[in-house]
């Protein structure tokens, strides 16, 4: 089917930063555990600490999840990743101290959980 460009379409950017009043959109998902199937965003202020991030939201995204129970921050291996790219976050600086922007995927990976029955759900 032939389509006929009319002229240029410029929509509103609706996503941008300033759109979330100070906040950052940030979007979390845990590699293996697609009970979720992909990742759930939050508009969150960019000098929250990170281990609140960790400690006060993931369980919102997560807590329903079996492997979670499991999942001891403290003991439990976890590789994290930044847009794609690895990085060990500072649990006691910012989610902007630790290179989190607005619209940034974490991503965090744990070898010893694998999600249901070790299948990656």
């Amino acid at each position: 089917m032939a389509t006929t460009i009319i002229g240029e379409y410029n929509p509103p950017v609706r996503d941008r930063v300033e759109n979330f009043g100070g906040n950052y959109l940030v979007y979390a998902s845990w590699d293996n555990h697609r009970l979720i199937n992909s990742a759930m965003g939050f508009p969150l202020p960019p000098d929250m600490p990170f281990n609140v991030f960790m400690t006060q939201v993931l369980p919102l995204c997560y807590n329903d999840h079996p492997d979670f129970a499991n999942l001891d921050w403290d003991t439990t291996e976890v590789h994290w990743f930044l847009n794609g790219e690895s990085f060990t976050p500072d649990l006691d600086k910012s989610l902007k101290e630790n290179g989190v922007d607005h619209k940034s995927i974490l991503r965090f990976y744990t070898p010893t959980l694998k999600g249901i029955n070790g299948v990656g759900i």
